[in-house]
């Protein structure tokens, strides 16, 4: 199984969360905010990868989310993306104050580069009480070429 993953373990996710909105104004080099803002997204999505004889699942957690709130699409032929965003249903009220705010909220997202063996025509999600789970068939192995026999002509 050859994936690449965005997210978690990557070298370039290391220490860029401490960077502030100031510091990105100053600095040429500085990653963009939309940069560290799906860096961020992505690192808060973790997700588990089993592979199968036929095919690939992936499973992310998604509490609270309506299957019409979660965007799964193939990009570049073979980059898994999974997108969406999660708001407090009460934040439009004016007179709720948060003691204390834990569960994240906003985007999330994830990418995952699919092996060439991934039929990105036969893929599947299901969203079942907050956990996405989805799967990617695997093509066929392809055929051994038969060895072509080519006349010897006297000459």
């Amino acid at each position: 199984m050859d994936f690449k993953i965005f997210g978690f373990g990557d070298p370039f996710f290391s220490d860029m969360f401490d960077v502030s909105d100031h510091e990105i104004d100053k600095s040429v080099n500085t990653p963009s905010r939309k940069y560290l803002r799906d860096a961020k997204a992505m690192a808060a999505t973790p997700a588990d990868i089993k592979e199968y004889p036929d095919s690939y699942v992936f499973v992310l957690d998604m509490p609270g989310l309506k299957s019409e709130e979660i965007k799964v699409q193939v990009e570049d032929t073979n980059v898994l993306v999974v997108t969406g965003m999660r708001q407090r249903k009460d934040e439009k009220e004016k007179e709720v104050k948060y003691v204390r705010m834990e569960r994240r909220i906003g985007k999330f997202m994830r990418k995952f580069v699919l092996p060439e063996n991934a039929n990105i025509d036969a893929i599947s999600a299901v969203c079942v009480d907050g956990v996405l789970t989805i799967t990617v068939q695997k093509l066929p192995p392809p055929e051994p070429k038969k060895p072509r026999t080519i006349q010897v002509q006297i000459g």
